[in-house]
């Protein structure tokens, strides 16, 4: 069977026929391929097409797919039991390379997604401060938490309303939404003296990337101390990717509590989060603020955080690797945008990085709403048709990894080169 069988089969007892929205290819069109296998930078098709990828599980492969030491151990843990419900020497040893890693992070819980970290620590931080309110930034994604489902105003700071049905209006009553960047609406949000905690993605990567304004992140971190807020980095996406102690490494910002998912469990599904250790000694059993999990902390999650996180420990070239070939790979696909007369910009922090059409440059979600979505699915297209699988949505990141070598981006910056002219005739 081909992908367009298979996707009708899903489509029969599937939401759309997929799992998480943007599988389903409504952004760009056409039928989504189906992976029958990965290895390295490459998927491979149920048509045996093999395709450059650049979705990399969203952000929570680094090392490549199917990378031999992290299959081993994580066949090695199964052979010895999937889950057990109750405690392992594996959970003590990552979350103490956790803490070693991650500059802020002094105690650290294990959960099973992102989703379940940041509501973790939106409820922990609530719980310390005895007040209600979370700023969030418009744009900025943080799971799918009820809270965090709110559409912002036009204006500075707003109180959300719920943009998904199914969300009661009173679950984010207590949300206040911002423009990301914008230090004054922040300041303004705080302003009535009720906000519990701040949570951003220190660099956004969920309306594609946009890095931080200079020194807004030193001033939401300047604000919370002001005001007695707690400040929280969703590092979800940035954790172990732009730098190996994350964005508030790269930035030089120490947050009071972060969350981390994807690359933390080597592409196996688990997340983390932690901070000070007063704030986390809050967290049951040792304290009050309840949050429980029956498959947090197992055995292969764990296995494959190990292996990973171990390996970037001792990785020296890494990160410098990931930059260089990200800085090469921007630069080609900027080259090819004056080339073919087509306006648009690339934006990047380390191994993430955003070909944004139709706009000069991204700061907030007032500029990502402008993109030229169509341009953007003729490039998405022509690149697929070419043998590189893209995010299907203008408003995601491209994730390298380190299986993506010079050679694989100069064949990848080729067949993009090519998307790009295609996309502008």
């Amino acid at each position: 069977m081909n992908s367009r069988d298979w996707f009708d089969r899903a489509q029969a007892v599937m939401p759309g026929g997929v799992n998480s929205p943007v599988r389903a290819f409504k952004a760009v069109g056409g039928v989504p391929p189906f992976i029958t296998s990965a290895s390295g930078a490459y998927l491979t098709t149920v048509e045996g097409d093999r395709l450059i990828d650049f979705i990399s599980s969203w952000g929570a492969i680094v090392y490549g797919h199917a990378d031999p030491d992290i299959v081993r151990v994580i066949s090695t843990a199964a052979a010895n039991g999937t889950s057990f419900g109750a405690p392992s020497p594996g959970e003590v040893e990552i979350a103490e390379l956790i803490a070693a890693l991650v500059p802020s992070i002094e105690v650290v819980r294990l959960v099973n997604s992102g989703t379940e970290a940041t509501m973790s620590a939106a409820r922990l931080a609530r719980g310390a401060t005895g007040r209600d309110v979370i700023v969030k930034f418009e744009g900025c994604y943080h799971g799918h938490a009820d809270a965090f489902l709110v559409q912002a105003g036009s204006g500075g700071a707003t109180f959300g309303e719920p943009n998904s049905p199914g969300v009661p209006a009173g679950t984010v009553s207590t949300t206040r939404v911002v423009a990301f960047n914008d230090m004054a609406a922040v300041a303004d949000a705080l302003s009535p003296g009720d906000v519990a905690a701040i949570i951003v993605e220190p660099v956004a990567g969920n309306m594609g990337v946009i890095p931080p304004r200079e020194g807004f992140l030193e001033h939401l971190r300047s604000l919370c101390d002001e005001h007695g807020t707690l400040l929280i980095f969703d590092e979800v996406m940035t954790g172990f990717r732009v730098a190996r102690g994350g964005a508030q490494e790269l930035y030089g910002i120490t947050p009071d509590l972060t969350c981390l998912g994807k690359i933390v469990a080597g592409g196996v599904a688990a997340a983390a989060y932690g901070g000070r250790a007063d704030l986390m000694r809050l967290i049951s059993p040792d304290g009050r603020v309840y949050q429980a999990g029956t498959l947090a902390g197992n055995p292969l999650a764990v296995a494959a955080g190990l292996a990973t996180l171990r390996r970037i420990q001792a990785d020296d070239s890494l990160y410098d690797d990931l930059e260089r070939r990200g800085a090469h790979l921007q630069s080609r696909l900027e080259r090819a945008l004056v080339e073919a007369d087509i306006r648009g910009c690339v934006q990047r922090v380390g191994a993430m990085l955003t070909l944004f059409f139709g706009v000069d440059r991204v700061e907030d979600w007032s500029d990502a709403s402008r993109l030229d979505s169509e341009t953007f699915a003729r490039y998405f297209r022509a690149a697929l048709d070419g043998g590189v699988m893209l995010p299907p949505s203008a408003y995601e990141a491209m994730f390298l990894t380190a299986s993506h070598t010079d050679d694989i981006i100069d064949q990848a910056a080729d067949v993009l080169v090519a998307a790009i002219h295609r996309a502008a005739s």
